[in-house]
């Protein structure tokens, strides 16, 4: 059973805490939302300096009986003139967080008075509530928040506010569920048990199937690529293929989504410095995103076509591992000089991207945390976009802003390609140059992505936090990244 979202009246509430939007300086709801006599006791508390509406803050008082609820959240959205939903979003994870130490109901209430329309802000209060009170710790054997989140009630009207608001909690949980992917580890989530939940998923919700193809069925589909990145390993590789064909789907238009997922990335014979190397089990974020992601589309049951492909294994040292100076051979026939083995995660996305098109996909798009290059330049707070149509890529910066899995639009120009020619095969997987390695590693990409627009988000520093963030996604791991920007891509595209 999900967070249970339900709408109000301000007579009506029954909640743990409520919780009161709050502007800086100390800014309360206007236009009547907020009733007598709890905002009389909310001035005195600002008067006193004790609720000041900084963005992020979470102020819990107790409240004397006859008030209606036993205690209020003064949640600060900071200044008025910054206001957006990701500061909705940090203040009701706030919330959400204190209120896990006592009980499982959060009220919220909406402001007439802001520039957020009621159904963006409920959006926006859910999906704060829900991602921030995900605790990644499933592995402790105690809870440091006793009581998980179970309902959220939005207090105001609007015609659209409930709709908004019940549709928020269900993409925020299967973007959760993407987290719990990323947070596991490699010794519990293999390719096999990855495959195993794309499986599950599947099963549950309706006209979506899924398969997956070992070591045997990559060899078939001339993946030399992937096949290679996977054979260093004793857990065996696994294509996993999710298909959405619901009826009425929206006709000419087949979405591709393609996913990698290294469920632990040693770096193989390039190995990795030993610092932050527990981390790699989150370098299937992208693929996990992918799977939890097509869930939601087929959970929402959106009229439009999805083909999803993952490709899932581990990149390990062994006496079977690929090696610099191999060549491979993709299955576009393409051939790939291997200059360095932690450059794999666009190896396997190279068949994956291939094998999408073949299948019909029209529209592209790929997710992989595939550059430490992005996580210095971006930082945590924005995924790196290039394409090869401006007006696709647009369109997927623009979904992610619009669910808060915000995308940067960076150039891609075919002169990059020069930087990963080779003197011995079609290319090579990297270059010894300190430059523009997103940006080439993209165009790598390109090779493999045939006819039509294609994009590729490179998440390396959203999908997985190395430390915890200050906003309402809030703690280490994983993010679930790109489940909400594939939602409302996909949204959009069915439109």
């Amino acid at each position: 059973m999900g967070v249970q979202v339900s709408v109000v009246s301000p007579g009506a509430v029954e909640a743990d805490v409520l919780a009161v939007p709050v502007v800086e300086p100390a800014e309360l709801p206007r236009n009547g939302a907020l009733a007598e006599p709890l905002r009389g006791r909310l001035e005195a508390l600002a008067s006193a300096g004790e609720v000041s509406g900084e963005a992020g803050e979470a102020v819990l008082v107790h409240l004397e009986d006859g008030l209606g609820v036993p205690r209020v959240a003064a949640a600060g959205l900071g200044r008025r003139e910054e206001l957006d939903a990701d500061a909705i979003r940090t203040a009701a994870g706030a919330v959400a967080r204190s209120a896990g130490r006592f009980g499982g109901t959060i009220a919220w209430l909406l402001d007439p008075s802001l520039d957020l329309p009621p159904a963006e802000q409920a959006r926006a209060a859910v999906e704060g509530a829900v991602l921030g009170a995900y605790e990644p710790g499933r592995w402790k054997t105690s809870k440091r928040r006793p009581h998980p989140l179970e309902r959220i009630v939005l207090v105001g009207d609007g015609s659209d506010v409930s709709e908004a608001a019940a549709r928020a909690a269900r993409v925020a949980e299967w973007a959760n569920q993407a987290r719990d992917l990323a947070n596991a580890p490699a010794n519990e989530l293999t390719p096999e048990q990855l495959a195993a939940r794309a499986s599950k998923i599947a099963g549950e919700v309706e006209h979506l199937s899924a398969e997956s193809l070992g070591p045997d069925g990559l060899r078939e589909l001339g993946m030399g690529a992937f096949a290679a990145v996977a054979q260093g390993s004793h857990n065996p590789a696994r294509l996993i293929v999710m298909r959405y064909s619901p009826p009425g789907a929206k006709a000419g238009v087949k979405l591709g989504l393609v996913g990698k997922a290294i469920t632990f990335d040693s770096g193989g014979i390039s190995i990795k410095p030993s610092l932050y190397m527990e981390d790699m089990k989150g370098d299937m974020a992208g693929g996990g995103a992918v799977v939890e992601a097509t869930g939601a589309v087929a959970d929402l049951g959106l009229p439009l076509e999805v083909i999803a492909v993952v490709a899932a294994c581990e990149n390990l040292t062994g006496g079977g591992s690929y090696r610099p100076g191999d060549i491979l051979t993709a299955m576009n026939g393409k051939t790939i000089e291997v200059v360095n083995t932690d450059a794999e995660g666009r190896l396997v996305l190279a068949d994956a991207l291939w094998y999408a098109r073949q299948e019909g996909a029209t529209h592209l798009l790929d997710l992989a945390t595939l550059t430490g290059a992005m996580d210095r330049a971006l930082g945590d707070m924005y995924a790196g976009v290039f394409a090869n149509d401006e007006a696709w890529r647009g369109e997927v910066v623009a979904a992610g802003e619009a669910s808060g899995d915000h995308a940067w639009p960076l150039p891609l120009h075919r002169r990059y390609r020069h930087y990963i020619d080779s003197a011995f095969a079609d290319m090579k997987n990297q270059n010894v140059r300190r430059q523009a390695i997103p940006a080439y590693a993209a165009e790598f990409l390109r090779q493999f992505v045939g006819e039509g627009p294609w994009a590729h988000i490179d998440m390396a520093g959203t999908g997985f936090f190395t430390w915890p963030r200050p906003d309402y996604l809030a703690q280490k791991g994983g993010t679930g990244y790109g489940v909400r920007l594939i939602v409302e891509l996909a949204t959009r595209l069915a439109a």
